[in-house]
């Protein structure tokens, strides 16, 4: 929320309480009250006297003692809200942080629908929460300032004197402090839904405060379920008002690319359109929606058969051993058979993990980078004879063997092979080669044919 507008409502404060009354002559009307659409007025000549010497003080510490004398000597003048709002406004104008609260809130006590101490307040403790200081007080006192404010709004008490088209501007001025309040506070407490509604109304009627745009972005991307496409909005938004080339616009930039990558799968249409529609548009045009589209990752069987869609035989054959056992895992019977039929009764020569030595004819392999970090066999391989103790396999060996594949299962995956053969004494340093990769994307190492 802009200091502007807090500026702004200080001066009318000022302006507001300036207005010297006249002193009355007459009775008070029936009631023993003044009509609420004028005016109040001083019927003391010496109550009259000592308001007007504060209000004409140009001095600001000679202006406080004698605004803060004459609320001492009328605690029960009509002028009381006037005065407290000049003591407000000229404790701001002195610098007087401390005293700006304490008299916004002694004319809150005194009026409790002062729409200007409402939104002073509300303005101060949100900047609190933001600069870190005494935090909970802050948000407790930002809460409940903000809610007393739209009530207040919704009160329609217009003061005294106060020219209807006046009021109307200052509920507009206020309502955009109370909901930026509001929706900053419920941010902060993890209320995402109140977060929206409440930040959302100050966007809408201020779509240039970057201080609203992230705020509602992040509220659109923390609830759960995240509402991505609008929290993607309000971040390319934020970035176009940001002030350029600042870090403020190259962090939301990079957060906003972060989150458009993960939602649409690619960063095709940030820079292009994301970015500058949102810079133009202070809402989600119709379209958006559909020029940014969530990526759907493709199934374990779309991924299956595209690993073999147009393949020939030999470049079946050249796949890795993870990604045989994706597609007769997950694939299509069409697609499995384009791989089982490349490689049933064929010798094959390949790298293994053991996982264990069920005996001295046989060894159960991982032969996947998946099954290698889980420690899950993949490969049950049967020797061709005992295994000389010397040369025996242990847990966690990494070795070269060839073996024929004959029969698989597909859930849990398990493939047979037989004929299997050492190609290397058993603890042997491996040579150094290029990493596994997982099973759905490359290959266990095997040897040339």
């Amino acid at each position: 929320m802009k200091r502007t507008v807090l500026a702004i409502l200080l001066a009318c404060a000022t302006a507001a309480g300036a207005q010297t009354p006249a002193p009355s002559q007459n009775p008070p009307a029936a009631g023993g009250a003044a009509p609420s659409d004028q005016a109040p007025t001083i019927k003391d000549p010496a109550e009259y006297n000592a308001y007007v010497t504060a209000l004409q003080q140009q001095d600001n510490n000679a202006k406080i003692s004698a605004l803060e004398a004459f609320l001492t000597q009328y605690p029960n003048s009509v002028m009381k809200t006037s005065a407290l709002e000049q003591l407000m406004s000229t404790y701001q104008a002195a610098g007087n942080q401390a005293k700006v609260v304490d008299s916004a809130k002694r004319l809150s006590a005194a009026d409790p629908n002062n729409l200007r101490a409402l939104a002073l307040l509300t303005f101060l403790a949100r900047q609190g929460v933001m600069s870190q200081q005494n935090i909970q007080q802050n948000l407790a006192d930002l809460q409940q300032y903000c809610a007393k404010g739209l009530d207040a709004v919704k009160a329609d008490q217009k003061p005294g004197g106060m020219k209807p088209e006046d009021f109307e501007k200052l509920k507009k001025e206020t309502t955009l402090i109370f909901n930026s309040g509001c929706g900053f506070g419920a941010l902060q407490t993890k209320d995402y839904q109140h977060a929206e509604a409440y930040l959302k109304a100050a966007v809408d009627q201020d779509p240039n405060d970057l201080q609203n745009v992230y705020p509602l972005a992040t509220a659109y991307l923390s609830a759960t379920p995240p509402d991505t496409l609008n929290g993607l909005f309000y971040l390319a938004r934020a970035a176009g008002i940001a002030p350029a080339g600042s870090p403020a616009q190259q962090q939301i930039q990079a957060y906003g690319l972060k989150v458009y990558k993960n939602y649409h799968g690619s960063d095709q249409g940030w820079a292009d359109y994301a970015l500058p529609t949102a810079k133009s548009a202070t809402a989600p045009p119709a379209d958006w929606g559909e020029k940014i589209t969530k990526y759907v990752p493709p199934t374990p069987a779309q991924q299956a058969h595209d690993l073999v869609k147009d393949k020939t035989p030999d470049q079946v054959k050249q796949l890795s051993f993870g990604e045989w056992e994706l597609v007769l895992s997950a694939g299509t019977p069409e697609d499995q058979a384009k791989v089982w039929d490349v490689i049933k009764n064929v010798p094959l020569q390949m790298e293994g993990n053991v996982i264990e030595a069920t005996s001295n004819t046989e060894l159960h392999i991982a032969a996947s980078q998946d099954d290698i970090e889980q420690k899950r066999p993949d490969i049950t391989l049967t020797m061709t004879g005992p295994i000389p103790a010397a040369r025996l396999p242990k847990a966690g060996d990494v070795f070269d063997f060839e073996g024929t594949p004959t029969a698989y299962n597909a859930t849990p995956f398990m493939m047979t092979m037989e004929n299997g053969k050492l190609l290397k004494k058993a603890g042997e340093p491996a040579p150094k080669k290029p990493a596994a990769t997982t099973r759905r994307r490359t290959p266990a190492k095997r040897k040339p044919q």
